[in-house]
């Protein structure tokens, strides 16, 4: 069997990378082609994202991947959830506001007003999240004059190959998806006012979207096809990740931690919709049974606002560190807590939440930080376990948070679970995956694909204490 090779674009809420993936001979590893920055940037109307340099960097990126490996055979992508680009006569509109956006509390008055939380629950089973994609929509005036809505990763296959589709994942997360049914609700687009007109065919993944543009093809040096994969990054990383058995539970984290557990059926109990479960569609019409909890973001704004303090650059290993010697029991705050969502002065509202016992040292802070997540890992792990009926056995923790070992052994001990921790790269893993299944270059089940990753990828073990 030959070595196979792959492009995946992998776009997070702080960073974006272009990396080629190689598959074959019990080979499946990964090589970084580049990192770029993402992040929210202050317009006159509110918070958008930077689309047009992130776009940049996307073709810049895919043009080295080509030039470094001109055997690849076709580009995934992949990215965070629930945010949009609106096109009228396949042009963007304008930049695609930010999830954080402050626009979004109004909508889900409306929405709401039309459609009880409860009801919605029942058509789309998503957990209660602010900036889901319908009370985007309902506050959004440029709906009016748009004729499709994309969300990031089928803006840039659009804007790559000029084939308007919704990955079905992702689509999941926009809240128009019928939980059962896996197509849009029309009869909720209707009733919310949204037009019908916006919502794109839905593609599985797998699919092939289409093949690069004249123009891009010369630029990037190679006519490819696009490839729909897991485009949900959080469905690409539970492919990616190496599920030891039915009972093993995951956290995908990064900015967050998506704690849950794979189904291949729902769970539409008033319990799971009171403790804010979700139903977002994973990858061979699997079910992400899963919980958002706040993670990384809550550290890395931390120490956003100590740089800006200090004027200098703070090395975070190093707070780390620090942050692990601490032997002292640190006070715990609620880490999901809504005033902690916005960017901004972290430190403050954290010890605005923590009261007198906040801690005097950064170091201790710190570590209330990290115990914090891993109190809210911890209990999104047990009401996974308690509302699917399934006991756990260990906890699968990829992505960037995998390479926290004070957040890993902290997850351990509050959970009582064996952390396996990595791949960091999980989501690139996933979105590999995909791509060479569909080329015929991978194994057929989830299973094998993740027991490859597992051969492949071994995790760190942390036992709890």
């Amino acid at each position: 069997m030959t070595v196979r090779s792959v492009a995946a674009v992998d776009l997070g809420a702080t960073s974006g990378r272009v990396m080629i993936g190689r598959i074959g001979d019990g080979r499946l590893d990964l090589e970084l082609v580049s990192r770029f920055p993402n992040g929210p940037v202050e317009r006159e109307d509110g918070l958008h994202w930077d689309f047009g340099a992130l776009y940049e960097h996307v073709v810049a990126g895919l043009t080295e991947a080509v030039r470094r490996e001109p055997g690849i055979e076709s580009i995934g992508i992949d990215s965070w959830a629930v945010d949009y680009g609106l096109l009228k006569d396949g042009a963007l509109l304008a930049e695609p506001f930010h999830y954080r956006d402050e626009r979004t509390e109004r909508g889900v008055e409306e929405v709401h007003a039309v459609a009880p939380f409860a009801e919605l629950y029942r058509r789309n089973g998503l957990q209660f999240l602010p900036f889901n994609t319908l009370y985007q929509y309902r506050v959004d005036a440029r709906l009016a004059e748009a004729d499709t809505a994309l969300l990031i990763p089928d803006l840039i296959a659009y804007l790559l190959t000029g084939t308007a589709v919704a990955e079905r994942t992702n689509a999941s997360t926009t809240g128009l998806l019928g939980v059962e049914s896996g197509e849009w609700d029309g009869e909720l687009v209707d009733r919310l006012g949204i037009p019908s007109r916006i919502l794109p065919p839905l593609v599985d993944p797998g699919s092939t979207i289409g093949t690069l543009r004249p123009e891009l093809a010369a630029r990037i040096g190679k006519d490819l096809p696009v490839i729909a994969v897991g485009s949900h990054d959080t469905a690409s990383a539970v492919v990616g990740a190496p599920l030891s058995t039915p009972h093993s539970a995951y956290i995908s984290c990064g900015t967050w931690g998506l704690v849950g557990v794979e189904l291949t059926e729902p769970v539409l109990t008033d319990a799971a919709r009171d403790a804010n479960f979700t139903h977002e569609r994973g990858v061979d019409g699997r079910f992400r049974f899963l919980h958002n909890v706040t993670g990384l973001w809550l550290l890395s704004e931390t120490v956003r606002a100590w740089e800006a303090e200090d004027g200098a650059a703070i090395d975070l290993p190093s707070v780390l560190a620090a942050a692990s010697a601490v032997t002292d029991e640190v006070p715990l705050f609620d880490a999901n807590d809504p005033s902690l969502s916005a960017p901004g002065d972290m430190p403050a509202r954290i010890a605005a939440l923590l009261g007198p016992e906040a801690p005097s040292t950064r170091a201790a802070f710190a570590r209330s930080i990290v115990e914090s997540i891993a109190a809210a890992f911890a209990d999104a792990v047990q009401t996974a376990s308690d509302l699917s009926g399934r006991e756990l056995d260990s906890i699968h923790l990829v992505g960037g948070g995998s390479l926290n070992r004070l957040l890993c052994q902290a997850t351990a001990d509050r959970t009582g679970l064996p952390v396996l921790a990595g791949p960091v790269e999980a989501t690139a893993l996933g979105n590999v995956l995909v791509q060479a299944r569909a080329l015929g270059a991978a194994p057929a089940s989830l299973a094998e694909l993740r027991a490859l990753v597992a051969a492949t990828h071994a995790p760190e073990r942390f036992d709890p204490r």
